[in-house]
């Protein structure tokens, strides 16, 4: 599994979610925040879903169109939308192939215990391209670092 470099190529996805379809290519001449969070309803990924969905007008203003992707079914990512009031889209990838494409499967550990997970990461994509990426991201502050880093690009 490779680390994907800032400027790379972003690698093609199209996945499901609870209105559709997502594509890589639907964003063509377009910027894109796609990140990549281990599991819905749990403290640290609802935190950040509600802070990217706070900031979504900003997000929408400047341009860029949020995307949440977990391996998590659409069934579920329709729940938690509605139970929390989100206003980002959210994609199911319950195979991993995604996840796996941008380097965010990787090894964890948790008391001693090693297993394979969802790196928290992010990924600001501007036709088609990588702009910036954000790795073991800590949630506080996150989205708006992220618009920040989408404004100013």
């Amino acid at each position: 599994m490779t680390q994907l470099a800032d400027g790379a190529e972003a690698p093609d996805f199209d996945l499901e979610t609870p209105d559709g379809r997502v594509k890589l290519a639907d964003f063509a001449g377009r910027t894109l925040v796609l990140y990549f969070y281990p599991k819905d309803d749990t403290s640290g990924c609802t935190r950040e879903a509600q802070d990217f969905t706070a900031l979504a007008d900003d997000f929408a203003a400047a341009g860029v169109t949020v995307v949440g992707v977990s391996k998590d079914s659409v069934a579920s990512h329709r729940k938690f939308a509605t139970k929390h009031g989100l206003g980002v889209v959210l994609a199911s990838d319950p195979g991993g192939t995604v996840v796996e494409r941008y380097g965010s499967w990787v090894e964890k550990s948790l008391y001693g215990r090693k297993y394979m997970g969802i790196d928290r990461s992010t990924f600001l994509i501007r036709d088609g391209r990588i702009v910036k990426s954000w790795r073991k991201v800590k949630v506080p502050n996150h989205a708006a670092q992220v618009l920040a880093a989408a404004r100013a690009a």
